[in-house]
């Protein structure tokens, strides 16, 4: 499959009518939902809201016009708030521009090179742990607004900012800290009346009118930005200093990184919830045009958006025309209704993102994690603090090296010498009495094998072996016999198998489980998920399990049975 070949084009043939309906319905609403969200981060960001919406409507329709993903919905997301800031503080505008559309080259070659299926290879607790930090940074840098605190300057380090919070806690303005506690039990509470109509919209619209009609002295977006303007800028464009380049460089790795690795891990959520496949490397390339273009009109750096994304699919969106007109309709609010936002409320959008910071946050994944293997952990808890005390750059650097460095140990660790008794003498390999191919297997049982470390390198391997079979099986055994050690990616693996083979009404059973994976299995939950009656030690009470899940006899009968096809995935 050419990797120039934009999912747009796939899904218009035969696009009907009916489904054009339900992407435009669904393509309103998320323009609805996206607009608060990209003042927000625009704000957060360090730039004057315009710049987010900007970012929403140009970014957003080139990601859904060139995208890998039928229902990836584009623009700025949280993960980008602490980065941008940084580069901002530290070069200007101008080095923001420059470093985004670094980050879209880089994003460019990746996918032109084919670096999509390289992305899987990053160690899931370097991702929660970076992930967790930055949504503790965000949260960190609301709550001057959300208390309404008068600080003229907030200092730009994590310590220093709780520190100054502190001493300026007399100041609260409890105008400000009520209307914001308002929005904040708006949004929490909700979604229990509906899901059509976003809790954050809804947050605003109360808060602003309340704000609006009793006078309260609450700073607001017009009282602190300005008039946000109702038009598209031209594009504008820069001198090449390439001084500044060559310091920009690392900031621009990151972001490109951080737009890779959230993109197609949205599109990686959104295929689970269609059923659809995306493609790695023609995402990469959208996401890299994207990041290329809309700095020159403004904007700053934008990547796919999980809850955007889930978004359009939970409202019937499942070609890129919803994403389309996501942006057209974000297009049209700002060009009618954009000086409006001006009244919006900070204390608001102060809510609205400590909502974002605490769905970012993942911390029920961030507690499993705690429960893996020690190694885990530390990679877990070193990008974690490295994020929230140094810089996300740094974290991601480290804990990657960490994270390998580690993996070396652990292999070191299962590795077994044996003493060769007959160096040099041909002999055939001595015959497996445990072999798959001398077991009779009964329809509606698939037994799969893995040779090697389960670990973070062959996860994707094994969601990719998992997606040959287009029928699901009863039952599904996973022959475990030669894994010496898994870590917290396989073991996040395993867990997202088990949770999708419900769904298709799959029993998995475990075979072969050694002493490390099955430790790691129990301190992280997973014994209990499969059940102790699905782990067995050898493949034949394995079968039999199989065979009582079926209800057939232990032993079975000849027309029961079909002729055996050997899975392996090696590592």
């Amino acid at each position: 499959m050419p990797i120039i070949k934009p999912k747009l084009f796939t899904t218009l043939q035969g696009y009907t009518k009916e489904q054009f309906f339900a992407d435009a319905t669904a393509g309103v609403i998320v323009g609805i939902v996206a607009l608060p969200l990209a003042i927000a981060f625009g704000i957060a960001s360090g730039v004057t809201p315009e710049k987010g919406i900007i970012t929403a409507i140009i970014a957003g329709f080139i990601i859904s016009v060139f995208g890998g993903s039928k229902v990836q919905i584009g623009g700025p997301t949280g993960a980008f708030i602490i980065i941008v800031y940084g580069i901002i503080q530290n070069y200007g505008m101008t080095g923001l521009t420059i470093a985004t559309i670094m980050a879209g080259v880089i994003l460019v070659i990746m996918g032109l090179f084919r670096f999509g299926s390289a992305i899987k290879f990053i160690p899931y607790p370097v991702v929660v742990g970076f992930t967790s930090g930055i949504a503790l940074l965000i949260f960190s840098t609301q709550i001057k607004d959300f208390f309404g605190l008068s600080i003229q300057d907030v200092p730009a380090e994590f310590h220093e900012k709780w520190i100054t919070y502190f001493q300026t806690s007399s100041t609260i303005n409890y105008y400000a800290f009520g209307i914001a506690a308002l929005a904040l039990l708006i949004m929490i509470y909700w979604p229990r009346v509906t899901h059509r109509i976003p809790g954050s919209l809804i947050a605003i619209i109360v808060t602003t009118v309340i704000v609006q009609f009793f006078h309260f002295p609450v700073e607001t977006i017009g009282s602190k930005f300005g008039e946000i303007p109702s038009n598209l800028p031209a594009p504008k464009f820069f001198a090449i200093n390439l001084t500044l380049i060559k310091n920009l460089i690392a900031p621009a790795t990151t972001i490109a990184i951080l737009a890779a690795i959230e993109s197609l891990l949205s599109a990686v959520v959104a295929d689970g919830m269609i059923g659809g496949k995306h493609r790695s490397n023609m995402e990469l390339i959208a996401q890299g045009l994207a990041n290329i273009v809309t700095p020159i009109f403004g904007g700053i750096p934008a990547t796919g958006a999980i809850a955007r994304t889930a978004t359009n699919i939970k409202n019937g969106g499942r070609t890129p025309v919803a994403g389309i007109i996501h942006a057209i309709t974000l297009l049209l609010i700002m060009l009618f209704f954009g000086t409006w936002a001006k009244l919006i409320p900070m204390a608001t959008l102060a809510s609205v993102l400590i909502i974002v910071s605490y769905n970012m946050s993942e911390w029920h994944s961030f507690k499993e994690l705690l429960k893996s293997p020690r190694s885990d952990i530390i990679v877990l808890l070193t990008t974690f603090f490295l994020t929230v005390i140094f810089d996300l750059t740094i974290a991601i650097e480290i804990g990657m090296v960490l994270a390998v460095f580690l993996f070396m140990k652990r292999m070191a660790e299962v590795t077994n010498v044996g003493m060769i008794t007959r160096e040099l003498e041909d002999e055939e390999e001595k015959p497996d009495p445990n072999s798959i191919d001398k077991k009779q297997i009964p329809k509606g049982v698939e037994v799969f094998e893995i040779n090697g470390p389960f670990f973070f390198g062959a996860a994707s391997k094994f969601n990719d072996e998992m997606r040959v079979v287009e029928e699901p099986p009863r039952v599904r055994i996973i022959r475990m016999r030669n894994v010496p050690a898994v870590d917290a990616t396989g073991l996040q693996t395993l867990k997202k198998f088990h949770h999708d083979s419900q769904k298709q009404g799959t029993t998995i059973i475990l075979s072969g489980v050694h002493t490390q994976p099955l430790y790691a299995m129990t301190q992280a939950g997973l014994f209990d998920l499969f059940g102790e009656q699905n782990i067995y030690g050898n493949i034949d009470d394995a079968l039999d399990r199989a065979r009582d899940i079926l209800g057939l006899p232990k032993l079975g009968r000849p027309e029961d049975f079909v002729p055996t096809v050997k899975r392996e995935m090696k590592n």
